[in-house]
């Protein structure tokens, strides 16, 4: 395979991380709207710990720190659209 190939692979798994990063932002904004009208906290860091162990676990050893980063960053965009939306 050569690395034209290649990048066509990598553009439509691109294709699909766009939608579901655009899906899940859109249930992150509801969880805020929920969170809103019940006054609770946007930050939550016990959960964001326990989803951080869980996707570490499900990536493996080798993938696992990698994993945590790229979380970390989505769970930074789900709280600042939350908090975007919310105003």
């Amino acid at each position: 395979m050569d690395i034209k190939e290649l990048r066509s692979r990598i553009d439509g798994i691109d294709e699909e991380l766009v939608a579901l990063f655009l899906r899940r932002m859109a249930v992150s904004a509801q969880i805020g709207a929920y969170k809103k009208e019940r006054d609770l906290p946007i930050f939550v860091p016990e959960r964001e710990q326990e989803k951080l162990a869980d996707v570490a676990a499900k990536a493996g050893p080798e993938m696992a720190a990698y994993v945590k980063r790229l979380y970390d960053t989505i769970f930074t965009l789900s709280r600042d659209y939350q908090n975007e939306v919310l105003e």
